[in-house]
Formats: C-alpha cells, sequence, structure tokens
C-alpha cells in the first residue's frame, strides 16, 4: 500500500517523505493562494477558481478569502453551501458537507491527527480520518472539527466549539468539549 492509499484508510502514513503526496499538496496549495488572490468583487472567477480546487461541489456555493486546504480533492460540499473568512481544511481524507451548511469565520476541519507516542510521531507519521457534515448545519465562528467526526443534520454548533465527538442530528452542541446543549 503507498503513502496515499494509507492515507485515505485512516492508517499511519508519511506526508512529509512522499514525493507524490507533496507535489499534490503544493497544488493545492497554489491553486489556494490564486484564489485568495481574485478581488473579492470577481464573483464568476472566483467560483471557477474554488470549483478548481474542490473535488466536487453543488452548483451554488460561495467561500470567502481566504482559504486554504491540503489537497482539494477530498472535499465535497453540497447545494447553497457559505464559507466565511478563514476557513482552513486539512483534507488528508475525505471532508464531505451536506445541503444548505452554513460556516462563520475562523473554522477549521481537521482530518489530520498525529499519534500520542512521542516516537511515531517524530518519525513523521500521521493519520487522517474523514469528516461528515449533514444537511442544513450552521457552525459558529472560530469552531475547530477533529479527525473522524460526523455532525449529524439540522445541527447549529456555539462559536468556539471544539468538535472531538460525533454529533446527532437534530441538536444544539457548543463547548470545549463539544457537547449537546438541547434537541432542535
Amino acid at each position: 500500500m503507498n503513502e496515499k492509499e494509507k492515507m485515505l484508510a485512516g492508517e499511519l502514513y508519511d506526508a512529509n517523505h512522499c514525493k507524490d503526496l507533496i507535489e499534490e499538496r503544493c497544488t493545492a496549495k497554489d491553486r489556494c493562494f490564486e484564489y485568495n488572490m481574485i478581488k473579492p468583487s470577481k464573483y464568476e472567477e472566483k467560483a471557477a477558481a474554488i470549483k478548481n480546487i474542490l473535488g466536487k461541489t453543488g452548483d451554488s456555493i460561495i467561500i470567502e478569502q481566504p482559504f486554504m486546504c491540503d489537497y482539494g480533492y477530498n472535499i465535497e460540499v453540497g447545494e447553497n453551501f457559505y464559507a466565511n473568512h478563514n476557513l482552513v481544511i486539512l483534507d488528508g481524507n475525505k471532508v464531505h458537507f451536506g445541503d444548505n451548511v452554513f460556516i462563520a469565520p475562523n473554522c477549521g476541519f481537521y482530518t489530520a491527527g498525529h499519534p500520542l507516542d512521542a516516537d511515531t510521531r517524530n518519525r513523521g507519521l500521521e493519520y487522517a480520518r474523514p469528516i461528515t457534515v449533514g444537511n442544513n448545519v450552521w457552525i459558529g465562528g472560530n469552531v475547530i472539527v477533529l479527525p473522524g467526526v460526523t455532525i449529524g443534520d439540522n445541527v447549529v454548533i456555539g462559536a468556539g466549539s471544539v468538535v472531538n465527538k460525533d454529533i446527532p442530528s437534530n441538536v444544539l452542541a457548543a463547548g470545549n468539549p463539544c457537547k449537546v446543549i438541547k434537541n432542535l
């Protein structure tokens, strides 16, 4: 199994010494750089550029600049997707957003994680676990979603939350760590 296959399988992999992964990250970061340099008033140019970065998109998506990701091709967004400024997606594994997802400023979705064992971590090994966000989800400002998390449909995540566990559908959840506050 090569490093990319290990990455997508959620196994430990070496992203720092794999020529193919390094090249793919550079391509994505170059595309993000170009996207972030487009004048905000150039809506059509921005729409075309972001669709060139992401793996799959609906027709109606807006991602405010700046935006950064690792690979881009692992990111899928549905219809009526909006993300405010400073969205960071570390997409070593799949990141799927459903329809009608709204993301406030300064949010991060991190599929990448590192081993707790220092010797393994110091060898440059990491893992990546998928993130899934359902339909009709609103994510408040400065929210961090960690590897392997699934957020259900019709969910509101309060500002400043660190989501380290799955969140069921139809709830308001908030905090660090993020917990269900009430049913919606």
